[in-house]
């Protein structure tokens, strides 16, 4: 009887595991996907750009994704160069330079002996243009981007589109499958792409392309939006720190467009003042609604890049009036551009990030004048040095180019003179260490040998390709750079070039902050996990844990 009972309970129970699911089968079950991720690129943005205009936001721009998103507080890049073209490559492959190969936004060809532009492409044709701006494509790329590994997990189902003014920052996070990428050519005043993505361009960007939209946000005066007096975040409107464009006695506002336009020539104008972002963001709206991104059963992905604060920061600084007004208006844009999801598709289908290709330093200058150890080196001298050096020791220069801060050596002549390559580049290295501004020297030898865990030449060295990079690394002391007295500049390994915002928001994210250490690096491989997919084939990042748990 009692074995009969046992027997009973058992079969029950049997009976009730078969009928329910687990909990672990629950948990596995796969999550819906958002329509459209929308990936939003400010180029030159610093971390603190964030805070120092708080107040003089609206509700509805920056201060709703920080205060409806999660903003990562402590996001770095963690190579050098940082650089346009290598920050765009770096956000969407996952990887660095040493990886990725994207060096510099230029770089010498060593196999070449010429000069290589990161997306330059002899092989391809422009659209909309007869300029040479249009033989672009990602070819230069070696690594996948979150973009592509989109496409592929789709069956190429998935539609991906790149815009930015900067063709680079248009082409590099869209990735080499992309069905276009589109750039902004001055010359005519128009949006463009090459024959790399499509034959001819859709007839809803010649459309959009003969409102002559760029001409006409020039034709007004780029005033203050505030008053002027209430820009007290920044320093006087009139001061030494500034450039001043053709057509300008002093760098103040009001800045006369339509005059500056006459004095310049061309509508290349456009990328200096902030209607280059309005411009940007009216095209993007285009792109989603003509391709009509996010209304099918695919997840689609678009990439925006606003490239007005890097001219605008290179020509005006980061305590200038200019920026400040800058950013007061991209955060218009921003609303506006967030309104308009709303309208589309609704924010719980969006998932959007918004980060930055680099920062950029206070400018020297002003830090001199504040007692505060800066400084400029002249790589043109610096070259001319390193030769009669050389010369002196090897009764040859033995170098062939100085740029983005490496000596490429004439390896070739190295050879045929049998001289120890080693050595020359150690004795190059010792040198150069030594001159004004220069705070190390690093070797490829050295690069290619040695393990660097930690410090800025665990910088140099994930932003070091074996194949495209230099004999030798030059790293300028903190504040010191290669650049005009006004205005200011980026590229280093340090934290004022490394650290810039990251906020993700809409679908599937809780909002929040993390001040952990999150890397640029991180953010591919968080999409990827987030959407199911592979990481892009280079990737090294870490998923961020606040963001897929």
């Amino acid at each position: 009887m009692k074995y009969c009972t046992c027997i009973a309970a058992c079969l029950i129970a049997f009976a009730s595991f078969s009928q329910a699911p687990t909990k672990i089968e629950e948990e596995i079950s796969f999550p819906k996907k958002p329509k459209l991720v929308i990936g939003i690129v400010v180029d030159q943005m610093r971390y603190d750009y964030i805070y120092r205009f708080w107040d003089k936001y609206g509700n509805n721009g920056f201060k709703r994704l920080v205060n409806e998103g999660f903003f990562c507080k402590n996001t770095n890049f963690n190579y050098v160069p940082t650089y346009t073209g290598p920050g765009h490559a770096s956000i969407f492959t996952g990887t660095t330079p040493a990886i990725h190969g994207i060096i510099a936004n230029d770089w010498f060809d060593k196999e070449n002996l010429k000069k290589l532009y990161c997306v330059g492409d002899i092989n391809v044709n422009g659209l909309g243009t007869n300029e040479s701006e249009g033989k672009r494509s990602p070819v230069n790329m070696l690594t996948t981007t979150i973009t592509d590994e989109l496409r592929i997990s789709s069956n190429m189902k998935s539609k991906v589109f790149g815009v930015a003014l900067k063709d680079r920052s248009a082409i590099l996070p869209a990735g080499h499958v992309a069905n276009a990428a589109y750039w902004y050519d001055g010359s005519i005043g128009s949006f463009i792409s090459s024959t790399y993505y499509m034959k001819e361009l859709p007839l809803w960007v010649n459309e959009f392309n003969k409102k002559e939209l760029a001409k006409k946000y020039l034709m007004e005066p780029w005033n203050t939006l505030l008053p002027i007096e209430q820009y007290t975040e920044s320093l006087p409107d009139d001061n030494k720190y500034e450039f001043i464009a053709k057509g300008e006695t002093k760098p103040v506002f009001p800045h006369n467009l339509p005059e500056l336009l006459r004095a310049n020539g061309g509508l290349n104008l456009i990328r200096s003042v902030p209607s280059g972002n309005t411009l940007t963001k009216d095209f993007a709206i285009e792109i989603i609604k003509n391709e009509n991104l996010g209304k099918s059963s695919e997840t689609d992905f678009l990439t925006i890049s606003f490239s007005s604060p890097d001219y605008i920061g290179h020509a005006y600084g980061p305590n200038s009036v200019e920026q400040e007004d800058d950013y007061i208006r991209l955060d218009n844009e921003i609303a506006d551009f967030l309104n308009f999801l709303d309208a589309y598709i609704g924010k719980n289908n969006v998932l959007l990030f918004l980060t930055a290709d680099h920062a950029a330093p206070e400018v020297p200058a002003y830090l001199i004048d504040l007692k505060i150890p800066a400084g400029y080196v002249n790589e043109g001298k610096i070259l001319r040095n390193l030769k009669t050096y050389l010369f002196a020791n090897y009764a040859d220069s033995l170098v062939l180019s100085y740029s983005n801060q490496q000596v490429f050596l004439n390896r070739n002549l190295i050879a045929l003179k049998k001289l120890d390559l080693k050595k020359v580049q150690e004795d190059a290295a010792l040198y150069l260490q030594n001159l004004d501004g220069i705070a190390e020297v690093t070797t490829s030898t050295a690069l290619n040998n040695t393990s660097f865990n930690e410090g800025s030449r665990n910088l140099i060295q994930k932003g070091f390709n074996a194949k495209r990079s230099g004999d030798l690394m030059v790293n300028y002391l903190p504040a010191w750079v290669d650049f005009h007295k006004t205005g200011t500049t980026h590229g280093s390994p340090y934290s004022y070039d490394t650290h810039v915002p990251l906020i993700f928001y809409g679908w599937n994210i809780k909002k929040g902050s993390t001040a952990d250490q999150i890397y640029i690096t991180d953010i591919a491989a968080t999409l990827a996990l987030m959407l199911n997919i592979q990481f892009p084939n280079g990737s090294i990042g870490v998923p961020i844990s606040h963001l897929v748990k």
